[in-house]
């Protein structure tokens, strides 16, 4: 009899259908079975010796909260016969209704039960504990991680003794995840949480990859990828990574049209065995980034959520540096500007923030110049050097894709048709803020511009980032950087920007609530007094539309 080894993830909803995901331990044929009659089956395909199916629901109400179980040929096998949570369901939406999406980024897998947390509360499972409790309370309508799901390169110590006891870790690359069947061990370390997977089982989730999911400052330059693929490990490494997060998240971001669509998920699900076909695709994203679209568009009645790939899309040459590749800055730009007047709201995620503390952004606007040898040879290499030693490679590191960035959302946000709001969602930076630009008098956009900016989830934040981040709002900071600026001869940014919330500290998660052309704003972290249960605290609220 088959048995369920991962999820059930909900992961795409909307009025009327919804796909639920699944990693089975052997071929079956999956099946969701909601309580009003509606459903939907599907068989199993394989890649690397596992099992999954992408259940499409279909025949869902609009407005309606259905419970749903999930069997596998015929056998139920969800929910646990003694779950200590309430059903999972799927929630569809009402034309009107209200909006709400939970977000953030950066999570180490919580340690079993029992364990101390050395980082504190997660925010993921306080959030869970906290629906369970009143399952007839306010929830989110779905969850946005924008990045770093999984840490391929810092292993908990209980994976790292897994490691150990399958190869040598004192060969390349050590106690980091090397193959597709390690990266499996991350899923399951992090989504079998109890309280995360009740979660993810009953909240549908938008997933986008960052630099852990593959490694730290993952396509921080050309010269940084050339000395990734001169070492033995680094081509399974990334082959692997964008398997795995093809199959555990990029496949979940796809609506059931979408997904009937796609010829390689077609051929996947046909093919006795996906992997040779899925292992090809991954080859091709390597050798052709261009070739290969991650990001991708989620509508929420009125609100619209563009989920844009900044790390795979990037073009990494000296002189011609992108963080968006052509294919993709156009797909972008499509999807900003489609049918105006169409949506009240434009949400851009992207792991990496637009808007960064002044001192920050001319840092990487001044390392940007030294690289492409504005100051000389010399500077060049030692700029390469603090480009990967302090991660150096956001927006502000790719100069002219900030600027078109700032053109396409004044743009987005002009006219009578323009949404109330456009929002920048953002993590990756362990540390919340909210940040607000203004443009030259006469080009600036109708709607309220915000960057919303939440991390970590669950992770670390060392004293260097809370005081680095703190003197980097600064004034003080401020005309520091202009002299690094000045330094490397570069170009100023066209737009100003003040931080109008922030920095906040801890394992936290932002909800943006939006009713109509309103929105609201909350952040909430996830603390734990004495031996009392970890509870999640609203830290800031604050109205984007007042």
């Amino acid at each position: 009899m088959p048995e369920l080894r991962l999820g059930p993830l909900l992961r795409y909803a909307d009025g009327s259908s919804a796909t639920v995901w699944v990693e089975t331990s052997r071929p079956c044929t999956a099946e969701v079975r909601a309580a009003d009659g509606s459903g939907g089956t599907s068989r199993t395909f394989q890649i690397a010796g596992h099992h999954y199916a992408l259940v499409p629901v279909t025949g869902l109400t609009p407005g309606t909260t259905t419970p749903y179980e999930v069997l596998l040929d015929g056998s139920p096998v969800w929910p646990p016969p003694d779950s200590p949570f309430p059903p999972s369901a799927v929630r569809t939406p009402a034309e009107g209704d209200t909006v709400r999406l939970a977000f953030g980024s950066c999570r180490w897998a919580a340690p079993p039960d029992g364990e101390k947390d050395p980082v504190g509360p997660d925010a993921l499972d306080t959030l869970a504990a906290r629906l369970a409790a009143a399952p007839d309370g306010e929830r989110p309508d779905v969850l946005v991680l924008l990045g770093d799901q999984v840490y391929a390169d810092e292993v908990s110590g209980a994976t790292r003794r897994w490691l150990a006891a399958r190869r040598d870790l004192a060969e390349p690359p050590g106690a980091e995840v090397a193959d597709y069947e390690e990266y499996t061990r991350l899923y399951y370390e992090s989504w079998l949480d109890p309280e995360v997977r009740w979660l993810l089982s009953t909240v549908p989730s938008c997933m986008i990859f960052d630099d852990h999911d593959v490694i730290d400052d993952w396509n921080t330059s050309a010269a940084w990828l050339a000395d990734m693929r001169a070492t033995p490990w680094w081509r399974e490494r990334l082959l692997s990574g964008l398997m795995s997060y093809w199959v555990h998240q990029h496949l979940g971001n796809l609506s059931p049209a979408e997904l009937a669509a796609d010829p390689l998920y077609a051929a996947v699900r046909a093919a006795p065995d996906g992997t040779d076909l899925l292992r090809s695709f991954a080859g091709g994203a390597d050798a052709d980034p261009a070739s290969v679209r991650w990001s991708y568009r989620r509508d929420f009645g009125r609100v619209r959520l563009l989920m844009v790939d900044t790390r795979a899309a990037r073009v990494l040459e000296e002189g011609a540096r992108s963080m968006l590749d052509a294919g993709a800055a156009r797909w972008l730009r499509e999807q900003a500007l489609d049918a105006p007047g169409s949506c009240d709201h434009l949400l851009i995620g992207t792991s990496l923030p637009w808007l960064l503390p002044h001192l920050v952004h001319d840092a990487e606007a001044w390392n940007a110049a030294l690289c492409r040898g504005e100051r000389g040879e010399r500077w060049a290499r030692f700029g390469e050097r603090m480009r990967r030693g302090a991660d150096l490679e956001h927006w502000a590191a790719f100069p002219e894709s900030f600027e078109a960035l700032a053109d396409l959302i004044a743009e987005a946000g002009s006219g009578q048709a323009a949404p109330a709001t456009v929002c920048v969602l953002s993590g990756d930076v362990h540390h919340a803020y909210v940040a607000e630009p203004s443009w030259p008098a006469g080009r600036g956009p109708d709607a309220r511009v915000y960057q919303l900016t939440c991390s970590p989830v669950h992770n670390a934040i060392p004293l260097a980032i809370r005081l680095g981040f703190r003197f980097g709002w600064s004034g003080a900071a401020r005309v520091l950087g202009r002299r690094f600026a000045g330094h490397g001869g570069a170009t100023r940014a066209t737009i100003d920007w003040r931080r109008t919330g922030g920095p906040w500290f801890g394992n936290q998660l932002m909800t943006l609530t939006v009713r109509g052309r309103s929105a609201r704003l909350r952040l909430e972290q996830a603390r734990q007094p004495g031996e009392a249960p970890a509870r999640l605290l609203t830290v800031m609220e604050s109205d984007l539309t007042p």
